[in-house]
């Protein structure tokens, strides 16, 4: 028994990492579906067909429970993957709740895909929470193929985050959410533009405790590894190359062994 966890390719690395950091030697499968990657500008159809192609592989592989580590697919396809799998799926939730609620400018900004600042769960989550302040929603096109390359820092990124934050700023953003699970890779050049004054909100350690939470509630005895870097075994459906480097940002002593290419 293990937990699965998929994302359109490295970003949901962001929240294995708050996973392994709250569940240390708990068995995990990793998929990356780096040949369809990014998911942001295909459709819906496609990111349901291709999440349930995924979920049928984590669980023969034993997964009992699937956090579906990326904005995008979350917003798309969690409640087809409910509707046809009886096991649990935790998704992505836009964390404008606690950025709104804690803004002193009154204005927040939400950088994400475009699937994902179009989709219901957004715009609900923005209506239900952030009435009160103004919202800046900005794509931020082009930054997941960078970070799929593995190029988190440097001119070409700083140049597009600018292009996209500077006008946050210019409104008086004082909180910025990370709306896809690509952007914690960046959030050093991020800062570089935000400085210390500006509030980023990543959503993916309230998302780690909250599939903690479904896994003690339905009581899943996970398999636990008595060596912690053994225990997440990691797939993609293209290079493992950029997944291996990122993975190993987070935790060096991952054997090479653990990274696989897998054609599905």
């Amino acid at each position: 028994m293990c937990l699965g966890i998929f994302d359109s390719g490295v970003g949901g690395l962001s929240v294995w990492k708050e996973l392994v950091r709250i569940m240390p030697g708990i068995s995990m499968q990793y998929f990356s579906d780096g040949a369809f990657c990014p998911y942001g500008n295909r459709s819906q159809k496609d990111i349901i067909s291709r999440a349930y192609i995924i979920t049928d592989l984590l669980i023969s592989k034993g997964a009992v429970a699937v956090v579906v580590a990326c904005n995008t697919a979350t917003t798309a396809a969690i409640s087809a993957l409910r509707e046809k799998y009886t096991i649990p799926f935790i998704g992505m939730e836009p964390a404008v709740k606690p950025a709104a609620l804690h803004s002193k400018s009154g204005v927040i900004g939400v950088l994400a895909t475009k699937n994902t600042l179009n989709g219901n769960h957004y715009h609900t989550a923005v209506e239900r929470f952030a009435s009160d302040v103004k919202v800046i929603s900005q794509v931020g096109e082009g930054l997941v193929e960078l970070v799929e390359i593995g190029e988190t820092k440097g001119e070409r990124v700083i140049s597009l985050l600018k292009k996209y934050i500077d006008p946050m700023l210019e409104q008086g953003a004082d909180h910025i959410v990370l709306g896809c699970t690509h952007y914690p890779f960046l959030l050093d050049s991020i800062k570089l533009i935000t400085g210390d004054k500006v509030v980023i909100v990543d959503p993916a350690p309230a998302v780690a405790q909250h599939t903690l939470n479904i896994i003690n509630e339905n009581k899943f005895n996970l398999i636990r590894i008595d060596n912690p870097h053994f225990a997440t075994l990691f797939n993609s459906s293209s290079s493992i190359d950029v997944l291996r480097l990122l993975a190993k940002r987070v935790d060096p002593l991952i054997p090479d062994d653990n990274f696989k290419k897998i054609n599905i």
